[in-house]
């Protein structure tokens, strides 16, 4: 049973490396739409209605039964939904006022308030080791930003605040995900989350309005990126990844997304990692070593 655990774990961060993977890639594609027009409420709506109908014609077609839900968490999804709506708002806005690895750096503050819920307001208790890798994490996603650079960190007030906002959103779609994973399978999960996403933010902006805009080609492109290989895709993931490492240790394990970003810009774009990044870098991933030698107590 042990090396089942040990095995289902493994499986949970490579599950949530992935998502950051995919949210690494998504967010330089989310700032070309903003230099080229493109405002953050039409990009969620966008986002959230593509990725919503994507999602259940899938469903519908090939995981039928797991559209299923008790109208008793019809509220549960609501508020699930109004969650990820604001994670999503929250961190485009503040990458389209501030630099994506800025926005990064504020969001993952996320494990810090999951933490600091887990342990005030649950009866869970973790690990040493857990405790200990929050702070390397942060450090590390501090230095892989290149934050210490204090270019980074003249950000107007809007891109801070909603930076913040955003490490707030993800750490209650991430506390809440886990709860409502307790009874259902996390791609259904997922699809109520994004179909009320979608529903609040057509009430917010005129139904569909995003649609009616002019896009180039170009543009439409990078916006079905998002929403499958930026939206769809990687929440899938990171809910599969909750379910089998819980919210504390899969936000934390998140914090790989400034390393995949980094990766990522080393590829295409021949951009080097200066010295302290490679060190942030380090830290991040010993951070999820950290996490892996002991489980927390149930």
């Amino acid at each position: 049973m042990q090396s089942q655990n040990k095995y289902s774990s493994r499986f949970g961060y490579a599950y949530v490396a992935l998502a950051a993977a995919l949210w690494a890639s998504s967010g330089s594609a989310a700032k070309f739409l903003f230099m080229n027009g493109l405002n953050a409420s039409h990009l969620v709506q966008l986002r959230a209605s593509i990725a919503a109908l994507l999602l259940f014609l899938w469903m519908f077609a090939r995981k039928r039964p797991l559209l299923k839900i008790e109208r008793k968490d019809l509220a549960y999804f609501m508020r699930l939904g109004a969650a990820l709506a604001a994670t999503q708002f929250t961190y485009l806005y503040a990458i389209s006022k501030i630099n994506v690895a800025a926005a990064i750096l504020l969001q993952y503050q996320a494990p810090v308030l999951i933490a600091g819920y887990a342990l005030f307001f649950t009866s869970k208790r973790m690990s040493p080791f857990t405790l200990a890798a929050i702070p390397v994490a942060i450090a590390g996603c501090f230095l892989m930003v290149g934050a210490y650079n204090p270019d980074i960190l003249q950000l107007n007030r809007q891109g801070i605040i909603f930076g913040l906002a955003s490490a707030l959103a993800f750490a209650v779609y991430s506390v809440e995900s886990e709860y409502g994973m307790r009874s259902y399978f996390p791609w259904t999960v997922v699809f109520y989350a994004l179909l009320f996403a979608a529903v609040i933010w057509n009430v917010i902006e005129p139904p569909f309005s995003a649609f009616t805009l002019a896009h180039s080609q170009t543009s439409w492109w990078w916006i079905f990126f998002i929403a499958v290989f930026g939206t769809i895709i990687p929440f899938g993931f990171y809910n599969e990844g909750i379910k089998l490492i819980l919210s504390t240790r899969a936000s934390i394990t998140a914090t790989l997304e400034p390393i995949m970003a980094g990766a990522i810009s080393f590829l295409f774009l021949g951009e080097v990692m200066k010295p302290l990044q490679i060190i942030g870098a380090g830290l991040v991933i010993s951070s999820i070593v950290i996490l892996q030698l002991k489980k927390d107590p149930e």
